[in-house]
């Protein structure tokens, strides 16, 4: 694509106008404003302010358009005048039988109608080879000189043209009668009426050469050399076809490759083929194709031309003569004319032929008819597609970014103007767009909101719906001449749409009737616009004629049609001012009257156009209906009719509309005048007497545009016309009354509208209209000039005003004159009212300056009307002065009182007006007021002030006005508030600092602080924390010198009251230090005693249970613990906060809670002995009293009965003893059958609360307890406890040591060794299974924890507990030597028995451990059968247990039996590298050594493997297994042990 950026060089802007908000709120008054400015270019441009902002109101969906086709290089005048000459040579060298090739000269096209156009300026072909001028011809065809370009130009001159121009001539014809066209003809084919439907509203015909020319450069196919070879017609012939001998119509090679050089070596240039189309009336169409307008060299040495067909006929030849020598004689060498059947001799004609031509053959003069024939009126094509603005828009969009090969928003505005203007320049590129122009907005709907019945708008489209810049509001203005016309002429008063794509143009033109244009651009690419001043109209139009005379002499009104373009370049060469313009989306355009116009639009893109007129276009209308009347056009509407009609109704006209109206009527009446006149005058004095007699008033409003237009020039009558009775479907204007009909005067008759004294009545009431506004400027000039010295009332002013408004005088000076007036008296009189009412009403107002009160006097008195309330002001005055001289005569006395002071204040502010004495009473009062204050605060009797108010009173200082008194005392306060602050801030220093100071250093702050005359808050704090301070200390003195230690809870209350004082204090350290301690002793009581998230506190463990007589006092204390709602055991000792310091009471209420512990625990007994047994078969949930720690009742196999309350109890919800691994070592060996020291004992959580340490454990806290200088309430419970415990093993002791009791001992004994002395492994019951053998010998290792817990039991084991140790299922082996337990033992008697039942219960209350309740417990159970029950449901508790232990060890043995081989893995991989390394570094060692050193290497290997292994270790012992002596593994077992499990893990 070539951009073509040389040549044209744009225009100067436009002017651009950007209006404020309120010049834009009325849009005519804005446009007359820029009018003298914009006029002069003929265009402008309008930016609006940047918050207008239309929305788009079109309905997309439904808008749906057929588009105009351009083709650009046919919109341009002088290119279209080439293309019809280039269609009329083609044409004629067709007619002459050849085709028409245009040569190429220096690579481009040679311009045959500027070459002829040159020729004829230069003298003519003959003038030129005369003086051999065809140089100054390439020259001015701008051809490059020195290439010998004026001869082959000469040369084309003579084959293309020189024919051409001898048939225009007409040199070669004996007689040439062509038909002529009449120029009425012409006018009756090109001025249309303005009421179809769109402006360029020529439609090319059909068969035009313009609609068509894109195939007339489309060339048939030439005879090449190979079909004359094959035809022996063409063989023959040497030329072929009729006409002039031209080299340059020679046939087309085959080859189209093959080039010749002529004799000066030029190639002989390409030319363009025309192709003859036939059409359908007969006519023959010429195409040029666009493929032969490029600049590629053919071969052009042959000759070319079409075949014709042989029409002569033999029998008809001897009956003619030629036409030019107008002989009949040889009859074989006439032609006869396919056209008009006139004969020719061959010989005769110019340049003869050599013979008869074949084919159709037509004679010179019909070649010339047919060259002579006007062009059809040129005219935009409609498309044949309907596309919506999306399909347009994809359209538009691809065909730009396609030609440009760019983005569409890319391209440069500049780029697309200057391809544009080479584009319509060029005769051989032909690109065609499509034009969405001249839409109806009355049937598409506008892009601007409008009102209308059929749907609600929102508020922002209602305030667009009616804005003046709406453009469907625009033209119907009240100030607008068109909204005098009642139909809705479309384009004119209905706005039209246009929607455009790149390169879519407009033409030159102006608007109908010369009236004004805004154009809005809704959205889209720019559109570019070109304007000319309505001054340089004239010359335009001249400009364009003289340049393109051909198109106006067949089209005279060409540039009313909109389809004609010229070069803004070329305008401006001839003196034409044009300025252009780029018109963005959201701005407007406005053309002036008469201002020529054109453009073209950037890209794709939506606009809307409307015209408007205003009173100054009155004037144009006019001149604009005469230049219609010379050119024939049609009007739009009757001008003398909008005239008429506005001059009707003057009330309702604008002034200046008024003026303007009178002017035009006037003229217009005059004229009417001498038309009617002249009529007279011609028809009765001059050629008939009788004259014409008869006239009737005609309505020609009422009639039809088409009925009352002249039939001469097309005006449309309104006032007069002429019309004949006879010819009734005619009338003529009273300018043509010679043109209506050849029928005699006597039946024409005058039809007017007015009669000639109703015109002069309706232009008297213009004129009315037109001067009121004179009468009424006297009056407002007599009234504001006060000339006869005599003031009007503001009334009459106000009247004037109004009247203005009502009749809607102009906005003129004097007006504006009488507005200032009357607001600046209604300013007065407000004033006076505000200050008069403010005095009576004794409200504050905005009070008036002494200055002002003057001024405003003076300008009432100097207004133009007389105004009553001058009086008030005066009187007013009179006060002021008066109030003036007693407040001077207070201000003059040394020491006036406040009272006498305050009372002129309160008169001052009564006056409305402000005095300047006011202002220095007022300061006066506040001098003395302040010092008051002052002498009031430091007064040595008054009570100290704070310093918050110190402060105010310094603020309140500054804003005093300065006197010698007032800077005085100012001067002490601030020196007094300054001390003030400083140890104020000293003070909150000590307050807030971390670092706190001792009491010495804040009492001596005090006490120089304390000699300030204010009140200090922070040393007042500062003062009062010393007072707490000095409190604590002694406080901290009386509790560290008391009879007893102190009690915690009082030093963590010392300490916290210590901690919160802001003063440093030594004997806090101390305190805090013995708190941390007594927490620290407690803490390591409390995981001594407490079990893991017990609910019970460390006192209430060591405290005797008071509470144990009612098991359901019990129950729901259990319960109430767990949540947390509970008294503790403290309080139901009887122990208040009080109680715990004193020791004498803690041990006294400990010594009775002993024995109500005893008491009630042995009523419990009682109580819960009574109850069923749950295990009983009889006994059901329901017959069942007992209830579990979970709430429910125990019953059936899992319950078990707590031996210290018998309460029954849940297996699975409490801690049972445990069979398995938890056999009691003793002293002796203990048998597996001594079922008596099986560890069967069950307390309940009720009974057992703590961990029950041993004494030795207790001890040792007491002594640190001793060495704590602070007592704490558990310290001394547990000294209680301690004593109860040793109390009770003395007792315990006593009782073993007697004689019956050591004598039962002993025969326990016996029975144990009878036990050991059982048959071993040989003498096991045949209910053992052999898989105890097997687990003997070569047991797993998840046998091995069970094994080993039986061998650390030191004591000799029987061959059947060896088995049952090593066999796995170790419940099953216990529960099968049940039955052959048996017992008693031992034989008690009762006064042994209820001793130790005695002892046993004591010390299971105990929450002690004590080795002496163990073996009570064993005699005890010794003295009894075994209680098989609750073994049995033991051992089924411990079933769960064991399978989830069993499941955890083989989980952690298969883990580390994983990590064992990854490890030794690693290992062995790190030796063998490691030996590989020694290998390398002892390569000269002896073999015997290098044996050694393997040897020694495999060794270690095996060591680490062992080493790898871990120590078998059994299952740990409860707290009192632990306690009774060290543990030997079995000798026997350990051999067996290392063989069979080498590798046993930590379990």
């Amino acid at each position: 694509m070539d951009s073509g950026t040389d040549g044209f060089l744009p225009p100067p802007e436009c002017p651009v106008f950007e209006p404020t908000w309120a010049e834009f709120r009325d849009p005519l008054d804005y446009i007359a404003k820029i009018r003298p400015i914009a006029e002069k270019s003929g265009i402008c441009k309008i930016r609006p302010p940047p918050d207008w902002q239309p929305p788009f109101a079109v309905e997309v969906d439904n808008f749906r358009f057929t588009p105009r086709i351009q083709r650009l290089n046919e919109l341009e005048a002088e290119t279209r005048v080439k293309l019809n000459y280039l269609d009329q040579i083609a044409k004629f060298w067709e007619f002459q039988g050849s085709s028409l090739k245009i040569p190429n000269v220096e690579r481009r096209i040679l311009d045959l109608y500027s070459l002829s156009k040159i020729v004829v300026e230069e003298g003519g072909y003959e003038a030129i080879c005369k003086d051999r001028r065809w140089a100054r011809v390439a020259q001015r065809l701008k051809y490059p000189p020195g290439k010998n370009i004026g001869s082959l130009l000469r040369s084309h001159y003579e084959r293309i043209i020189y024919p051409y121009e001898m048939f225009q001539s007409g040199a070669n014809l004996v007689q040439c009668n062509t038909h002529s066209f009449d120029s009425e003809e012409k006018d009756r084919e090109y001025n249309k009426p303005h009421s179809i439907p769109l402006r360029q509203s020529l439609q090319p015909s059909k068969f035009s050469s313009y609609s068509h020319r894109a195939k007339w450069r489309q060339a048939d196919p030439v005879p090449t050399e190979e079909d004359i070879k094959k035809n022996p017609e063409l063989k023959k012939l040497q030329i072929y076809g009729a006409g002039p001998k031209m080299m340059g119509l020679g046939l087309m090679a085959k080859d189209k490759t093959l080039q010749k050089k002529d004799k000066e070596g030029i190639i002989c240039p390409h030319a363009i083929t025309m192709k003859e189309e036939p059409s359908g009336d007969g006519k023959v169409m010429f195409t040029l194709p666009k493929e032969d307008l490029n600049y590629n060299l053919e071969s052009c040495t042959k000759m070319t031309m079409q075949l014709r067909k042989n029409h002569c006929s033999a029998q008809f030849i001897d009956s003619y003569v030629c036409r030019m020598c107008f002989q009949g004689d040889e009859d074989d060498k006439l032609l006869l004319c396919d056209g008009c059947d006139d004969n020719y001799h061959i010989f005769c004609l110019s340049p003869p032929l050599p013979e008869i031509p074949r084919g159709v053959w037509r004679c010179p003069k019909c070649i010339m008819a047919e060259c002579k024939r006007p062009p059809e009126a040129f005219g935009f094509e409609q498309a044949t597609q309907e596309y919506t603005l999306q399909s347009f828009g994809e359209m538009a969009d691809s065909f730009k970014a396609d030609y440009f090969n760019m983005p569409v928003h890319m391209v440069p505005t500049e780029l697309v103007e200057k391809e544009f203007w080479r584009l319509v320049s060029s005769i051989e590129e032909d690109v065609t767009v499509e034009y969405g122009a001249d839409i109806h907005s009355k049937e598409f709907g506008s892009g601007f909101p409008v009102a209308n019945s059929k749907g609600n708008l929102s508020p922002e489209e209602e305030e667009y719906a009616t804005s003046g810049w709406n453009l469907n509001v625009m033209p119907v203005l009240d100030r607008s001449v068109l909204c005098h016309i009642n139909a809705d002429i479309s384009g004119m008063k209905v706005p039209w749409l246009y929607v455009g794509m790149v390169f879519s143009a407009f033409c030159w033109h102006i608007e109908d009737h010369w009236s004004y244009s805004i154009n809005y651009l809704h959205w889209g690419e720019p559109k570019t616009w070109y304007g000319v001043p309505s001054l340089a109209a004239e010359h335009l139009e001249e400009v364009m004629k003289r340049l393109t005379p051909e198109l106006f002499d067949s089209q005279p009104d060409l540039l009313h049609q909109l389809v004609t373009l010229m070069n803004p370049n070329t305008l401006m060469s001839h003196g034409v001012p044009v300025v252009r313009t780029n018109q963005c989306a959201g701005e407007f355009v406005i053309t002036f009257p008469r201002a020529y116009h054109s453009g073209f639009n950037q890209g794709y893109n939506f606009a809307e156009a409307v015209n408007f007129c205003t009173a100054d276009w009155l004037p144009a209308g006019r001149q604009c209906i005469e230049h219609y009347r010379r050119l024939r056009r049609y009007c739009v509407f009757s001008h003398e009719e909008l005239i008429c009609k506005m001059a009707a109704f003057p009330e309702k006209l604008d002034l200046s509309m008024a003026v303007a109206v009178h002017k035009e009527m006037f003229i217009m009446v005059q004229e009417e005048r001498r038309l009617r006149k002249a009529l007279l005058e011609k028809y009765i004095w001059i050629e008939h007497p009788q004259g014409i007699t008869e006239a009737e008033r005609e309505a020609f409003e009422l009639l039809p545009d088409d009925e009352r237009q002249c039939i001469k020039c097309k005006t449309t009558c309104f006032l007069s016309a002429l019309a004949c009775y006879d010819c009734p479907d005619g009338l003529v204007c009273l300018s043509h009354i010679n043109d209506l009909c050849k029928c005699s005067s006597s039946r024409q008759y005058l039809r007017y509208r007015y009669t000639l004294d109703e015109l002069p009545n309706m232009l008297h009431k213009l004129k009315v209209r037109a001067e009121s506004f004179d009468s009424w400027a006297n009056k407002v000039r007599v009234a504001l000039e006060v000339e006869d010295g005599q003031k009007c009332s503001f009334e009459e002013l106000r009247a004037l005003e109004s009247e203005a408004r009502e009749r809607r005088f102009p906005n003129s000076e004097l007006l504006q004159r009488l507005k200032n007036c009357l607001n600046e008296a209604e300013a007065c009189v407000s004033q006076v009212l505000r200050l008069v009412s403010g005095q009576k009403a004794r409200v504050e107002t905005l009070q008036l300056t002494l200055t002002e009160l003057q001024v405003l006097l003076e300008q009432m008195g100097s207004l133009p009307c007389a105004m009553h309330q001058i009086w008030d002001v005066k009187g007013v005055l009179e006060q002021v002065e008066a109030y003036q001289a007693d407040a001077r005569k207070a201000l003059a006395s040394l020491s006036p009182s406040l009272g006498l002071l305050r009372s002129l204040l309160e008169r001052g502010q009564q006056l409305g007006v402000e005095v300047p004495e006011v202002h220095q009473l007022q300061q006066l009062m506040e001098q003395t007021q302040w010092l008051d204050e002052v002498k009031q605060a430091l007064a040595p009797s008054a009570q100290r002030g704070s310093l918050v108010i110190m402060q105010e009173l310094l603020v309140t200082g500054t804003k005093v006005a300065s006197s010698p008194s007032v800077d005085k005392a100012r001067a002490e306060l601030q020196e007094l508030v300054t001390i003030a602050e400083c140890w104020e801030e000293k003070a909150h220093f000590c307050l807030k600092d971390r670092q706190k100071h001792s009491p010495a250093t804040l009492e001596a702050i005090i006490r120089e602080a304390e000699n300030i005359p204010v009140y200090l808050p922070n040393i007042q704090a500062l003062k009062d924390a010393l007072t707490k301070a000095q409190a604590w200390i002694a406080d901290v003195d009386e509790i560290q010198n008391g009879d007893h230690y102190p009690c915690l809870d009082d030093l963590e209350g010392l300490v916290a009251v210590g901690r919160d004082l802001p003063v440093g204090l030594e004997e806090l350290r101390q305190l805090e230090l013995q708190v941390l301690t007594a927490h620290s002793w407690r803490e390591k009581a409390s995981k001594t005693f407490l079990k893991k998230n017990s609910f019970y506190t460390l006192l209430e463990v060591l405290c005797p249970c008071v509470d144990a007589s009612s098991d359901g006092n019990r129950q729901s204390r259990w319960m109430e613990k767990e949540l947390g709602l509970c008294i503790s055991d403290t309080e139901l000792l009887g122990l208040s906060a009080q109680n715990l310091r004193d020791p004498g009471s803690v041990i006294v209420a400990f010594k009775e809670g002993e024995q109500k512990e005893k008491e009630g625990i042995l009523q419990l007994r009682r109580t819960n002995s009574a109850k069923p047994s749950p295990l009983a078969s009889s006994t059901t949930a329901a017959s069942a009293t007992s209830t579990c720690v979970c709430g429910q009742v125990p019953a059936g196999v899992g319950a078990l009965q707590c031996d210290l309350c018998q309460e029954w109890f849940h297996g699975r919800c409490v801690s049972v003893p445990r069979l398995l691994g938890s056999q009691r070592p003793s002293l002796t060996s203990s048998p597996l059958l001594a079922w008596w020291e099986w560890d069967t004992k069950f307390l309940c959580p009720l009974c057992m609360r703590s961990r029950r340490p041993r004494l030795e454990t207790i001890l040792a806290l007491l002594v640190a307890l001793q060495r704590l200088p602070v007592r704490l309430p558990e310290g001394e419970a547990l000294q209680c406890l301690t004593e109860r415990a040793i109390c009770w093993q003395g007792r315990a002791r006593q009782f073993l040591a007697s004689e019956d009791v050591t004598a039962l001992m002993g025969q326990l004994a016996e029975v144990r060794q009878q036990l050991q002395a059982e048959p071993r492994l040989e003498e096991l019951p045949t209910q053992l299974s052999a898989s105890a053998f097997d687990s003997l010998r070569g047991g797993s290792s998840k046998d091995m924890p069970k094994v080993q817990g039986l061998l650390e039991n030191r004591d000799r084991m029987t061959c059947l507990e060896e088995v049952a140790l090593a066999q796995d299922p170790n419940l099953e082996l216990l529960s099968s030597l049940l039955p052959q337990l048996s017992g008693p033992v031992l034989e008690l008697s009762e006064e042994t028995r209820a001793p130790l039942e005695e002892l046993m219960l004591e010390g299971d209350l105990l929450e002690v451990t004590l080795d002496e309740n163990y073996s009570i417990w064993q005699l005890l159970q010794a003295g009894q059968p075994p209680d098989l029950k609750r073994i049995r449901t033991l051992l089924e508790l411990e079933k769960p247990e064991h399978q989830r232990s069993r499941t955890r060890v083989r989980a952690l043995e298969k883990r580390q039996r994983q990590q064992r081989k990854v490890d030794l893995g690693r290992k062995s991989k790190d030796l063998q590298e490691e030996l590989e390394a020694k290998k390398a570094r002892s390569s000269g060692v002896k073999p015997e050594e290098q044996e050694f050193v393997e040897e020694t290497e495999h060794e270690n290997t095996f060591l680490t493997l062992k080493g790898c292994s871990s120590i078998l270790k059994g299952n740990p012992n409860s707290l009192q297994q632990n306690d009774l002596g060290p543990m030997t593994s079995f000798p026997s077992l350990t051999p067996l042990l290392h063989l069979s499990y080498p590798q046993h893990q930590v379990l």
